[in-house]
């Protein structure tokens, strides 16, 4: 495994920002780590990463203990922390020159980072003249300059343009293949494009922890369907393998099923068999986003 968390706890004072968490990512997975602000991930993130240490539990990374062997741990990590924290005034090469010299590397590797993330037609400006896709394109080619075996990506995306955003995307999901990336990001979207799973956490406790195929194959179906006549809730919670019954407007319902099977001929038939008619009907898949809704404002 590449990252293995158990019982982390952090605490500020009397808050807790982080309680019990633990989790394992294997080598290869890239995983997008969600939840609102405040919710505890660039906490993690940053003790993963040896900039904070924790109140209680252990965190390995690539089999070394992070309050232990935090030198080993960070060279074998990449780090974008959610500033990207930059010498404005340097260019380019400079930059990952002075970089690749604190990592001890060849000079070969900075044309190698160059090429791998798009600088190529940037790399003789200063840090300063670039827009803010090509600055996050620098601290990612920052990251990977020691060729690290784990990436964590602390809000990659923020402030990016449709186009920018499109092209950091591809620049992680092109390192995903050879490396274990750790994701957090606001954007939904991202998540469903890039990652292999997903582990939302909420107010420093995890509430989900599931590979991204298994919400697109849940078994949670929700049809919405719109009746020419009220019906009667208690007649529709008859209907095989319902779990819940909305009536959310006039005579608009919300069926829901735990069922891998498309219910809405069962539906047909029920209309049919009780005289009613079909006004309109949607098949409603949950959505990541609507389920991070649920979990993360839950009281």
């Amino acid at each position: 495994m590449s990252i293995h968390v158990k019982n982390i706890t952090k605490e500020y004072g009397e808050q807790k920002a982080l309680n019990a968490i633990s989790f394992t990512i294997e080598k290869g997975e890239i995983v997008g780590f969600l939840g609102p602000n405040g919710a505890g991930k660039s906490t993690m993130m940053k003790i993963l990463t040896t900039y904070l240490e924790a109140s209680e539990g252990k965190a390995v990374v690539n089999g070394f203990t992070v309050s232990e062997a935090d030198q080993k741990v960070q060279e074998s990590v990449g780090y974008l922390a959610e500033h990207n924290p930059l010498y404005l005034d340097m260019y380019v090469r400079e930059y990952l020159q002075f970089n690749a010299e604190l990592h001890g590397v060849s000079k070969s590797r900075i044309d190698t980072v160059i090429a791998e993330t798009g600088l190529s037609p940037e790399a003789h400006k200063k840090i300063g003249q670039l827009s803010k896709g090509y600055r996050q394109r620098v601290g990612l080619a920052n990251a990977l300059l020691h060729d690290p075996e784990v990436l964590i990506l602390d809000e990659p995306t923020t402030g990016l343009d449709p186009n920018q955003l499109i092209e950091i995307r591809q620049l992680i999901k092109k390192a995903g293949a050879e490396k274990t990336v750790l994701l957090s990001t606001h954007i939904m979207q991202e998540v469903e494009a890039i990652c292999d799973r997903v582990i939302i956490i909420n107010k420093g406790e995890i509430v989900l922890d599931k590979k991204i195929s298994e919400l697109n194959n849940a078994t949670h179906q929700i049809i919405e369907v719109e009746f020419d006549y009220r019906v009667e809730e208690v007649a529709l919670q008859q209907l095989p393998k319902i779990t819940q019954v909305e009536n959310s407007i006039g005579f608009v319902y919300l069926l829901h099923f735990k069922t891998d099977d498309d219910m809405r001929s069962t539906v047909f038939d029920f209309a049919h068999d009780n005289g009613l008619k079909i006004l309109q009907l949607h098949q409603k898949n949950t959505t990541l986003e609507k389920l991070f809704t649920e979990l993360t404002t839950q009281k």
